[in-house]
Protein backbone atom coordinates (compact mmCIF):
# COMPACT_ATOMS: atom_id res chain seq x y z
CA UNK A 1 0.00 0.00 0.00
CA UNK A 2 1.23 3.18 -0.85
CA UNK A 3 0.31 6.73 -0.15
CA UNK A 4 0.71 10.08 -1.87
CA UNK A 5 2.73 11.42 1.39
CA UNK A 6 5.76 13.20 1.27
CA UNK A 7 7.57 14.15 4.82
CA UNK A 8 9.39 17.04 4.92
CA UNK A 9 11.86 16.84 8.73
CA UNK A 10 14.32 19.10 10.90
CA UNK A 11 17.24 16.91 11.96
CA UNK A 12 18.88 18.52 15.66
CA UNK A 13 15.91 18.27 18.17
CA UNK A 14 13.68 16.34 15.85
CA UNK A 15 14.41 13.21 14.14
CA UNK A 16 17.52 13.60 16.00
CA UNK A 17 18.02 14.02 19.88
CA UNK A 18 19.06 17.42 20.79
CA UNK A 19 22.54 15.74 22.49
CA UNK A 20 23.07 12.56 21.15
CA UNK A 21 22.11 12.79 18.17
CA UNK A 22 20.66 9.52 18.67
CA UNK A 23 17.40 8.48 15.90
CA UNK A 24 16.25 5.40 18.35
CA UNK A 25 13.49 6.52 19.24
CA UNK A 26 11.93 6.91 15.22
CA UNK A 27 13.61 3.54 14.24
CA UNK A 28 10.32 1.87 14.28
CA UNK A 29 8.44 4.90 12.33
CA UNK A 30 11.32 5.09 9.75
CA UNK A 31 10.68 1.59 8.96
CA UNK A 32 7.09 2.30 8.55
CA UNK A 33 7.47 5.22 6.17
CA UNK A 34 10.77 2.55 3.83
CA UNK A 35 7.96 -0.22 3.33
CA UNK A 36 5.34 2.38 2.61
CA UNK A 37 7.99 3.45 -0.27
CA UNK A 38 6.70 7.13 0.92
CA UNK A 39 9.88 9.78 0.47
CA UNK A 40 11.43 11.05 3.79
CA UNK A 41 13.39 14.33 2.37
CA UNK A 42 15.68 16.16 5.19
CA UNK A 43 15.21 19.83 5.79
CA UNK A 44 17.89 20.76 8.34
CA UNK A 45 20.29 23.76 8.72
CA UNK A 46 22.77 21.28 8.45
CA UNK A 47 25.57 20.95 5.22
CA UNK A 48 25.30 18.78 2.48
CA UNK A 49 28.36 17.10 3.85
CA UNK A 50 26.98 16.33 7.12
CA UNK A 51 23.49 15.18 5.35
CA UNK A 52 25.31 12.86 2.80
CA UNK A 53 26.95 11.15 6.01
CA UNK A 54 23.76 11.27 7.70
CA UNK A 55 21.93 9.94 4.97
CA UNK A 56 24.01 7.11 4.79
CA UNK A 57 23.42 6.06 8.31
CA UNK A 58 19.89 6.62 7.83
CA UNK A 59 20.09 4.59 4.61
CA UNK A 60 18.18 6.86 2.66
CA UNK A 61 18.75 7.82 -0.76
CA UNK A 62 16.77 10.96 -1.26
CA UNK A 63 16.18 14.14 -1.84
CA UNK A 64 17.49 17.19 1.13
CA UNK A 65 17.46 20.58 1.73
CA UNK A 66 20.43 21.76 3.28
CA UNK A 67 21.63 24.93 5.11
CA UNK A 68 17.82 26.23 5.65
CA UNK A 69 17.15 26.07 2.13
CA UNK A 70 20.24 27.10 0.88
CA UNK A 71 19.92 24.17 -1.88
CA UNK A 72 17.72 21.24 -2.69
CA UNK A 73 19.55 18.15 -4.03
CA UNK A 74 19.03 14.62 -5.62
CA UNK A 75 21.45 12.18 -4.85
CA UNK A 76 22.46 9.99 -8.66
CA UNK A 77 20.02 7.59 -9.73
CA UNK A 78 17.41 9.62 -8.30
CA UNK A 79 13.86 8.77 -10.05
CA UNK A 80 13.22 12.52 -11.14
CA UNK A 81 16.75 14.02 -11.64
CA UNK A 82 16.75 14.33 -14.83
CA UNK A 83 14.27 16.84 -15.21
CA UNK A 84 15.72 19.82 -17.26
CA UNK A 85 15.00 22.87 -14.81
CA UNK A 86 17.92 20.97 -12.62
CA UNK A 87 21.51 21.92 -12.24
CA UNK A 88 24.84 19.76 -12.13
CA UNK A 89 26.25 20.44 -8.57
CA UNK A 90 29.07 17.66 -8.56
CA UNK A 91 27.23 14.31 -8.24
CA UNK A 92 24.31 15.81 -7.51
CA UNK A 93 21.20 17.33 -9.46
CA UNK A 94 19.29 20.30 -7.88
CA UNK A 95 18.72 23.62 -7.07
CA UNK A 96 20.35 26.57 -5.04
CA UNK A 97 18.86 29.44 -3.57
CA UNK A 98 21.26 30.88 -1.45
CA UNK A 99 24.68 33.51 -1.77
CA UNK A 100 27.72 32.05 -1.72
CA UNK A 101 29.44 31.67 1.55
CA UNK A 102 32.09 34.16 0.92
CA UNK A 103 29.88 36.85 0.57
CA UNK A 104 27.59 36.11 3.94
CA UNK A 105 31.22 35.58 5.44
CA UNK A 106 32.13 39.11 4.60
CA UNK A 107 28.98 40.63 5.91
CA UNK A 108 29.03 38.71 9.42
CA UNK A 109 32.44 40.00 9.84
CA UNK A 110 31.14 43.53 9.21
CA UNK A 111 28.97 43.38 12.40
CA UNK A 112 30.86 40.81 14.17
CA UNK A 113 33.01 43.08 16.63
CA UNK A 114 29.73 45.58 17.17
CA UNK A 115 27.43 42.84 18.34
CA UNK A 116 29.76 40.62 19.82
CA UNK A 117 29.15 37.31 17.59
CA UNK A 118 31.41 34.50 17.00
CA UNK A 119 30.83 32.18 14.46
CA UNK A 120 31.57 29.02 12.77
CA UNK A 121 34.62 30.36 10.43
CA UNK A 122 36.04 32.23 13.82
CA UNK A 123 36.26 28.71 15.47
CA UNK A 124 38.74 25.85 15.56
CA UNK A 125 37.38 22.16 14.99
CA UNK A 126 37.60 21.41 18.84
CA UNK A 127 34.91 25.06 19.81
CA UNK A 128 32.93 23.62 16.97
CA UNK A 129 33.16 20.47 19.35
CA UNK A 130 32.15 21.66 21.80
CA UNK A 131 29.47 23.97 20.77
CA UNK A 132 28.00 20.99 19.34
CA UNK A 133 28.62 17.79 21.26
CA UNK A 134 29.60 16.67 17.10
CA UNK A 135 32.87 14.65 17.19
CA UNK A 136 35.72 15.90 15.05
CA UNK A 137 34.88 14.11 12.01
CA UNK A 138 31.13 15.73 11.76
CA UNK A 139 32.13 19.14 13.32
CA UNK A 140 34.86 19.27 10.66
CA UNK A 141 32.22 18.67 7.64
CA UNK A 142 29.82 21.12 10.03
CA UNK A 143 32.50 23.42 8.79
CA UNK A 144 32.14 22.72 5.26
CA UNK A 145 29.30 26.31 4.66
CA UNK A 146 28.43 27.22 1.28
CA UNK A 147 25.17 29.60 2.23
CA UNK A 148 24.94 30.05 6.18
CA UNK A 149 26.85 31.28 9.05
CA UNK A 150 25.92 29.84 12.35
CA UNK A 151 26.94 32.17 15.31
CA UNK A 152 26.40 32.75 19.27
CA UNK A 153 25.87 36.03 20.48
CA UNK A 154 29.14 36.16 23.54
CA UNK A 155 27.08 38.70 25.55
CA UNK A 156 23.00 39.82 25.19
CA UNK A 157 21.65 38.81 21.97
CA UNK A 158 20.34 41.62 19.90
CA UNK A 159 19.22 39.69 16.50
CA UNK A 160 16.36 42.61 16.04
CA UNK A 161 19.01 44.97 15.60
CA UNK A 162 21.37 42.92 13.79
CA UNK A 163 18.50 42.30 11.38
CA UNK A 164 17.42 45.59 10.68
CA UNK A 165 21.50 45.82 10.37
CA UNK A 166 22.12 42.88 7.54
CA UNK A 167 18.57 43.21 5.54
CA UNK A 168 20.52 46.10 2.99
CA UNK A 169 22.58 43.89 2.54
CA UNK A 170 20.39 41.03 0.76
CA UNK A 171 20.77 38.73 4.21
CA UNK A 172 18.60 37.60 7.31
CA UNK A 173 18.59 35.70 10.41
CA UNK A 174 16.72 33.02 11.44
CA UNK A 175 17.59 30.74 14.94
CA UNK A 176 17.56 27.06 15.23
CA UNK A 177 18.29 25.10 18.24
CA UNK A 178 21.28 25.88 18.85
CA UNK A 179 22.54 28.76 16.77
CA UNK A 180 21.30 31.61 15.37
CA UNK A 181 22.25 31.60 11.27
CA UNK A 182 22.86 34.16 8.91
CA UNK A 183 22.41 33.85 5.12
CA UNK A 184 20.26 35.17 2.23
CA UNK A 185 16.76 36.84 3.14
CA UNK A 186 15.78 34.77 -0.43
CA UNK A 187 16.46 31.44 1.39
CA UNK A 188 14.18 29.49 3.63
CA UNK A 189 13.09 26.44 4.47
CA UNK A 190 9.42 27.17 3.58
CA UNK A 191 10.40 28.00 -0.11
CA UNK A 192 12.39 25.30 -0.60
CA UNK A 193 10.24 22.66 0.86
CA UNK A 194 7.56 24.40 -1.66
CA UNK A 195 9.45 23.54 -4.59
CA UNK A 196 11.09 20.37 -3.62
CA UNK A 197 6.94 19.37 -3.30
CA UNK A 198 6.50 20.80 -7.15
CA UNK A 199 9.12 18.68 -8.35
CA UNK A 200 7.50 15.31 -6.67
CA UNK A 201 4.13 16.35 -7.74
CA UNK A 202 5.38 16.47 -11.43
CA UNK A 203 5.79 12.74 -11.18
CA UNK A 204 2.64 11.97 -8.61
CA UNK A 205 -0.58 11.23 -10.44
CA UNK A 206 -2.29 11.91 -7.25
CA UNK A 207 -2.18 15.28 -4.69
CA UNK A 208 0.43 14.97 -2.66
CA UNK A 209 -0.19 15.85 1.02
CA UNK A 210 3.00 17.27 3.05
CA UNK A 211 3.99 16.30 6.32
CA UNK A 212 6.47 18.59 7.96
CA UNK A 213 8.10 17.74 11.45
CA UNK A 214 9.96 20.31 13.01
CA UNK A 215 11.37 22.31 16.90
CA UNK A 216 12.81 25.45 16.29
CA UNK A 217 12.38 28.80 15.24
CA UNK A 218 13.63 28.20 11.94
CA UNK A 219 11.29 25.45 11.11
CA UNK A 220 7.99 27.91 11.30
CA UNK A 221 8.18 28.70 7.38
CA UNK A 222 8.28 25.04 7.17
CA UNK A 223 5.65 23.71 8.94
CA UNK A 224 3.94 26.67 7.62
CA UNK A 225 3.90 25.54 4.18
CA UNK A 226 2.84 21.54 4.58
CA UNK A 227 -0.43 20.29 4.64
CA UNK A 228 0.24 18.58 8.47
CA UNK A 229 2.54 20.92 10.75
CA UNK A 230 4.29 18.55 13.96
CA UNK A 231 5.73 21.00 16.43
CA UNK A 232 8.53 19.06 18.06
CA UNK A 233 8.96 19.72 22.26
CA UNK A 234 12.66 21.08 22.99
CA UNK A 235 14.19 18.96 25.78
CA UNK A 236 12.80 20.77 28.46
CA UNK A 237 9.15 20.11 26.95
CA UNK A 238 8.03 23.44 26.13
CA UNK A 239 7.35 24.47 22.63
CA UNK A 240 8.73 27.15 20.40
CA UNK A 241 6.28 29.69 20.33
CA UNK A 242 4.44 29.75 16.37
CA UNK A 243 1.01 30.56 15.55
CA UNK A 244 0.12 28.00 12.04
CA UNK A 245 -3.07 26.96 11.51
CA UNK A 246 -4.02 22.68 12.20
CA UNK A 247 -0.71 22.65 13.87
CA UNK A 248 0.34 19.24 15.84
CA UNK A 249 2.32 19.19 19.19
CA UNK A 250 4.47 16.05 19.10
CA UNK A 251 3.92 14.01 22.81
CA UNK A 252 7.47 13.90 23.46
CA UNK A 253 11.42 15.67 22.18
CA UNK A 254 13.21 14.29 19.85
CA UNK A 255 13.15 10.98 17.87
CA UNK A 256 10.66 9.68 20.47
CA UNK A 257 8.40 12.17 19.81
CA UNK A 258 8.88 11.99 15.96
CA UNK A 259 8.39 8.84 15.99
CA UNK A 260 5.28 8.47 17.90
CA UNK A 261 3.85 11.56 15.74
CA UNK A 262 4.74 9.89 12.18
CA UNK A 263 3.09 6.39 13.55
CA UNK A 264 -0.18 8.10 14.46
CA UNK A 265 -0.28 10.05 11.15
CA UNK A 266 0.32 6.64 9.06
CA UNK A 267 -2.43 4.85 11.20
CA UNK A 268 -4.84 7.88 10.40
CA UNK A 269 -3.57 7.37 6.64
CA UNK A 270 -4.32 3.69 6.51
CA UNK A 271 -8.01 4.37 8.25
CA UNK A 272 -9.37 7.13 6.38
CA UNK A 273 -7.68 7.15 3.14
CA UNK A 274 -7.32 3.35 2.11
CA UNK A 275 -5.39 4.12 -0.78
CA UNK A 276 -3.90 1.45 -2.76
CA UNK A 277 -2.46 1.64 -6.05
CA UNK A 278 -1.50 4.99 -5.94
CA UNK A 279 1.38 7.15 -4.50
CA UNK A 280 4.77 7.97 -6.22
CA UNK A 281 4.89 7.03 -9.80
CA UNK A 282 7.98 7.77 -11.82
CA UNK A 283 7.90 8.21 -15.08
CA UNK A 284 10.38 6.34 -16.96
Amino acid sequence: MDFPLLVFTDLDGSLLDHHSYSFRGAEEALLRLHQLAIPLVLSTSKTRTEIQKLQERLDLHEAFIAENGGGIYLPPGHPIQNLRELQQFGKYRGKQFGRPYSYIRKIFIKFRDRYNLKGFGDMSIEEIMQATDLCREDAILARQREFSEPFLFLVEPRSQELQEEVAPHGLSITRGGRFYHLMSADQNKGQAVVETTRLFQAACRDRLITLGLGDAENDFVMLKVVDIPVLIPKPDGSFASMDILGLRKAPYPGSRGWGAAVTEILDNFEREYRVVGTGLHYPK
